[in-house]
């Protein structure tokens, strides 16, 4: 569909924005924090699990999505955490293993979104981006991290600043070795924040507020240019969001969980998401397939887009009404029909 806002680009950004957990791992990636300090992982959760109903019965409420960020600070405040750092989180992230055909399937998505647009004579650019729940040091200590070009998630303060401390011109902030607050809170709302700083360039270009009016033509990374990659329903809000405004949102289950395919097939019932299979990005499996052939619709869309744009701006060149061929015709023009050449008598004109 062309719009009165298509424009003509010099070059064309699209982006893949994943979720990190049993997306990009196959489970979560607090195991490896919690195996360094001998605790139960299983056991941390169900503390997690009921904490909102606890709270809400002092008349206190709670968001679901990150109120483990208190809890872990309650670990570090309370000794099982203690001395938990934001240098050691990114350590701990080394830990964290990737799902089957990561990291490499990154780059080559890369690659085979260049080649397509060179095929169509367009300068294409794909880059990843992560939004996640969970924490942001311990992604950018993964394997991931250096393929990816942006990394939203939860962060901590390791030493906060004091009252007044804007009247203590040496008081300097300093790390203490210990996480103490929460700098970055992202909950399943917060991320549809994130897709609209990569919308509008926010994340490139910090003079971009995200809450500026942003034309459609001027936006950096178009909605249809998007693809939002997933495993299921507590990421409805940002499915909802890219789909709206013409992106592609997938859905990926753990492939040897029954409960997860289904969850997937039932967010592909109701509409929510586009597609949907396991999250095994081995070349020729499924996933990858096609997320290329969404790659290639997209490369081939922008090129109708551009044809289309580029032929409507276009005019024609103007030309003599009686040309040098139709004038040289005359000769051989039975006398009929020689009035169809004749200059038009200058007394038959209206008045100018």
């Amino acid at each position: 569909m062309h719009t009165t806002e298509t424009q003509l680009r010099s070059r064309h950004i699209l982006a893949c924005i994943w979720d990190f957990d049993k997306t990009i791992i196959p489970g979560y990636m607090q195991a490896p924090l919690f195996k360094a300090y001998g605790i139960d992982e299983n056991s941390f959760w169900k503390e997690v699990n009921r904490l909102p109903e606890i709270y809400a019965q002092k008349g206190i409420h709670v968001s679901k999505d990150t109120v483990y960020l208190n809890h872990l600070l309650s670990y570090v405040k309370n000794g099982p955490l203690k001395g938990l750092s934001n240098q050691r989180l990114r350590e701990l992230g080394t830990e964290i293993q990737l799902c089957p055909g990561l990291p490499a399937f990154f780059d080559t998505l890369k690659t085979f979104a260049l080649n397509a647009g060179a095929k169509q004579k367009l300068d294409i650019a794909l880059e990843h981006y992560i939004i996640s729940t969970g924490l942001a040091e311990m992604i950018r200590g993964s394997k991931i991290a250096k393929h990816v070009d942006g990394i939203f998630g939860c962060e901590f303060i390791e030493q906060p600043l004091p009252p007044g401390y804007l009247r203590q011109d040496e008081f300097s902030l300093t790390d203490s070795g210990e996480i103490s607050q929460i700098g970055v809170m992202v909950d399943n709302t917060i991320k549809t924040r994130f897709i609209f700083e990569i919308n509008k360039g926010t994340n490139r270009n910090a003079d971009i507020d995200v809450n500026a009016v942003v034309r459609n033509s001027d936006r950096r990374v178009p909605f249809e240019n998007m693809i939002y990659i997933a495993d299921g329903p507590s990421d409805v809000p940002v499915f909802s969001l890219v789909r709206k405004n013409g992106g592609i949102a997938y859905a990926v289950y753990g492939e040897e969980s029954e409960a997860e395919f289904r969850q997937n097939d039932q967010l592909h019932q109701v509409g929510r998401v586009h597609g949907y299979g396991p999250n095994d990005f081995r070349n020729n499996t499924f996933t990858p397939r096609w997320l290329r052939k969404r790659i290639e619709d997209m490369v081939d869309r922008i090129a109708r887009d551009q044809e289309y744009v580029l032929s409507s701006r276009v005019t024609k060149p103007p030309r003599h009404l009686q040309r040098d061929d139709e004038l040289a015709a005359r000769k051989n023009v039975p006398p009929e029909q020689s009035a169809l050449f004749n200059e038009p008598d200058a007394s038959a004109l209206p008045a100018s």
